[in-house]
């Protein structure tokens, strides 16, 4: 029997519950335990949201962006751990390194997930030797969805978690996805799905043989034709490897308490606007627009952004742009949380 010939695949690689893993490896005497990481890890600390949860805690209730205090009244038995960027950094920076040692295009997308092209006859043994070297080396667990581009990849992840392998390709998309909702296309979120159900559109199939004309008439020409890509499994399948490169700068605060006092807020922003252009002088790079971001106690959340005369990171030009731009929300209600993110011009 002739064996069957290499082809391209993308490998999409995702650590399982990662931030809590790391930890995990710190506290093994927490393993099988309900565990959720986030904040200084108090409970009680006012305005502070789960960063991850362990699957035992999931078991609860408990998601990423819960408040710490729902999460302990969900689960109260659970250990609370404080969120370390260092650690995880370190533990993302060794997993991205092995995943490159096996030397096929690694195209990275945070701390817990990447891309891998290659070209193999057998893409199942090259996912196994991925999450085998993974766990050996680390001894963190990772998911892998293997198709022919990186959106069915995604999704395809989605079914292998967790600690395990799925495929989707042409030859069971539509039997796997079709009568599912479309959100479950990697991409859709809460307001496309609204717009598409006033369609009549509800499932993955009905959206793979939506008319493209009406597709493009409610969404415009791009989204419209993407949304029908996707539903019909297509999608991008160039893995870079390309270093990837920060398009902005942000930092964001959840107050302990609102505010009310414009002079309060206007200190906030300032700060804000510094740190963020701290980060972006030391990667010598330069700042076109500034956005601020302002939720109410009410939850009620927007963001503005300004585009600058010149591209410059003259903190004053930044602080005062970032203030201009609070200026454009009527803050008529307490502030819970604002930020400020600086848009860069690509690096020369």
């Amino acid at each position: 029997m002739t064996a069957p010939a290499p082809r391209d695949w993308v490998l999409h690689v995702d650590l399982d519950q990662f931030l809590a893993s790391v930890e995990l490896r710190r506290h093994p005497e927490l393993v099988g335990l309900p565990v959720i990481v986030g904040g200084s890890g108090d409970p009680t600390e006012p305005r502070k949201v789960v960063t991850c949860a362990s699957y035992e805690a999931r078991g609860f209730g408990v998601h990423a962006g819960m408040p710490l205090r729902s999460a302990a009244r969900k689960c109260p038995d659970a250990t609370f751990l404080p969120s370390d960027p260092a650690a995880y950094d370190e533990a993302s920076d060794q997993v991205m390194g092995l995943l490159r040692d096996l030397g096929h295009p690694v195209e990275v997308w945070g701390w817990d997930e990447a891309y891998v092209g290659a070209q193999v006859a057998d893409p199942m043994e090259l996912a196994e030797r991925i999450r085998t070297t993974i766990a050996v080396e680390t001894g963190l667990v990772c998911s892998v969805g293997i198709s022919d581009n990186k959106q069915r990849a995604k999704v395809a992840t989605g079914f292998g978690k967790p600690d395990g392998v799925y495929t989707l390709t042409d030859a069971n998309w539509m039997e796997v996805m079709g009568a599912r909702p479309v959100d479950a296309l990697w991409g859709v979120g809460p307001k496309t799905t609204k717009k598409l159900d006033s369609l009549g559109i509800t499932s993955v199939r009905e959206l793979a043989h939506a008319d493209a004309e009406l597709l493009t008439a409610t969404f415009g020409p791009r989204t419209g034709l993407w949304l029908l890509l996707l539903a019909k499994g297509g999608g991008d399948a160039t893995v870079s490897a390309e270093p990837w490169i920060p398009r902005s700068r942000s930092h964001v605060v959840t107050f302990p308490r609102d505010l009310t006092e414009r002079a309060e807020m206007d200190v906030a922003v300032i700060d804000l606007a510094r740190q963020a252009l701290a980060d972006v002088v030391a990667q010598s790079r330069i700042v076109t627009r500034v956005a601020v971001t302002v939720r109410t106690n009410t939850f009620y959340t927007r963001t503005k952004i300004r585009k600058l005369d010149r591209a410059t990171v003259d903190a004053e030009v930044i602080t005062s742009t970032a203030l201009r731009v609070l200026d454009l929300f009527e803050l008529d209600r307490p502030i819970r949380l604002l930020g400020v993110r600086l848009e860069l011009a690509p690096p020369t």
